[in-house]
């Protein structure tokens, strides 16, 4: 199987500016607003916004978490999603084990560390999941994850380096399979992500 991952730059018109966009907020869906707030406030995250209008029919709670520049909302009549259905919501952090440990101290259950032996991003069925942080703490290898109490589920990731243009081959901050795929050096199957 093969699985060439590329990256491309977005074709547009010639001299075109480039519009600035930011990821602002991620919606929650939440069964019980005041629960979740209290979950959201216990991690340590600035409450910037508890807002409520029509006779509490429609409430929007908005906490940012430290260091983000993207918040995260919920409440009442805020979406449709079921309560608990989000996935794959990342928070970055420099030292997974220090992030860990803060979470259980402040009373979060948090899974083990682990890492995907693909190297790249781990796969959501746990197919090549490894237990323990990546062997050599390469950066965006080594991922924890918990729920809040609606079950929406996050994911810390550990990035002490950021992918870049100027990423040379041979990086030592990165996995091979990752170098690999920003430079189009090898197409990513089997083989080259063991």
């Amino acid at each position: 199987m093969n699985n060439k991952v590329t990256s491309e730059k977005s074709s547009g018109s010639s001299g075109a500016a480039t519009i600035d966009m930011k990821l602002e907020v991620v919606v929650l869906p939440v069964a019980d607003a005041d629960r979740a707030k209290r979950f959201y406030g216990s991690l340590g995250w600035r409450l910037d916004l508890d807002f409520a209008a029509d006779g509490g029919e429609y409430r929007v709670i908005q906490f940012t978490p430290p260091g983000s520049g993207c918040s995260v909302i919920f409440g009442r009549n805020v979406t449709s999603a079921a309560p608990g259905s989000a996935r794959g919501h990342y928070l970055i952090v420099a030292d997974i084990e220090a992030a860990r440990a803060e979470l259980i101290r402040r009373g979060v259950e948090v899974g083990q560390p682990f890492h995907d032996t693909g190297g790249v991003f781990h796969h959501a069925d746990s197919k090549c999941q490894a237990g323990g942080v990546n062997p050599q703490r390469k950066s965006y290898a080594s991922f924890a994850a918990f729920s809040d109490p609606d079950g929406n589920r996050w994911l810390l990731q550990e990035i002490t380096a950021r992918l870049s243009a100027d990423l040379k081959v041979g990086d030592s901050r990165f996995t091979d399979a990752v170098v690999k795929a920003v430079h189009g050096t090898a197409p990513l199957d089997a083989a080259t992500l063991r």
